[in-house]
């Protein structure tokens, strides 16, 4: 299974970055391959100061080895072995109108001193974070998710909004850091499903990503936009950057389990504002994304 999964993923970071760069017109992505010591690597890929990116990345990673100290503590173990790998992505657009969107697909396995698996699962999931909010391409990008999920099982879309709603809310300003997706964590093999179901549903989701997206892009990328209109994308990216250094696990993840630095802090954006108190003005489209953000939603009616 981690073989076909890396795989995947390899193929997906292939047409995605590839769709991408025909996307954005102008930029390219730069290739990093990187070892880490401890056991595995990986192949980032990032674009900057393209015609749409204004910087994005699509990484993908695999990583083995001993159990680091913070995941032994976490799975209540004295020692073992492990193997993570995962296709994760980050992309800031340059206007303001084009939101933000992240996602990852991951695999875990752990072992005993045998070498045989004693536990394995499937996690990941998209989410979009707008600066404006255009209703139509909230519903579209959670009508992706919802098509995707609906070929596997009818309870998998409410059930993995629901946990993408409470998962990316920044507890510290009591509101969501956008209007979600799908999350969705140790998807084990159960009765119901094999480890091959989890497989076939995580790929899914995965094929469906450019879907979600790229439609929005192509519809927004050639609105005109103001200083005033791109500072309030650079003041909401400060929340983005909150979240992600507070509460983000996959962050944490990597600091814990000595990923790679660059890798991990891809997702970071390259130009943000902390402005001290700052309030939107009333009645406008700024307060409107502030007013959706205090509650999730439900897209699709």
């Amino acid at each position: 299974m981690k073989d076909q999964f890396y795989k995947y993923i390899e193929n997906l970071q292939d047409q995605i970055t590839s769709k991408l760069e025909e996307v954005d017109g102008k930029a390219k992505f730069q290739e990093d391959l990187w070892v880490r010591e401890e056991g595995g690597g990986g192949r980032t890929r990032v674009i900057e100061n393209g015609g749409v990116f204004e910087k994005g990345g699509v990484n993908i990673s695999k990583v083995f080895g001993e159990l680091p100290e913070a995941l032994r503590k976490q799975f209540k173990v004295k020692e073992g072995n492990f193997f993570a790998c995962g296709l994760s992505l980050v992309l800031h657009p340059i206007n303001p109108f084009i939101p933000t969107v992240h996602a990852n697909w991951r695999y875990f396995e752990m072992y005993d001193d045998a070498g045989n698996i004693v536990t394995q699962w499937f996690g990941g999931g998209q989410d979009l974070t707008p600066y404006y909010l255009f209703d139509e391409d909230a519903t579209h990008f959670h009508q992706t998710c919802k098509t995707a999920c609906d070929k596997h099982h009818p309870e998998f879309y409410p059930k993995f909004k629901k946990v993408c709603d409470e998962y990316f809310w920044n507890a510290h300003r009591n509101e969501a850091r956008g209007i979600g997706g799908l999350f969705f964590d140790y998807q084990k093999e159960t009765e119901e499903f094999s480890i091959e179901d989890r497989y076939n549903f995580v790929t899914e989701i995965g094929n469906s990503f450019l879907e979600s997206y790229v439609p929005i892009v192509e519809k927004r990328k050639e609105i005109e936009f103001t200083r005033a209109q791109k500072d309030w994308q650079e003041i909401r990216r400060g929340r983005y950057v909150e979240f992600n250094l507070v509460h983000d696990r996959g962050t944490l993840f990597g600091l814990k389990t000595n990923g790679r630095i660059e890798s991990i802090l891809m997702s970071l954006p390259p130009i943000v504002q902390w402005k001290y108190n700052h309030q939107p003005a009333k009645n406008s489209e700024e307060e409107r994304l502030i007013k959706v953000l205090e509650n999730p939603k439900d897209w699709i009616l």
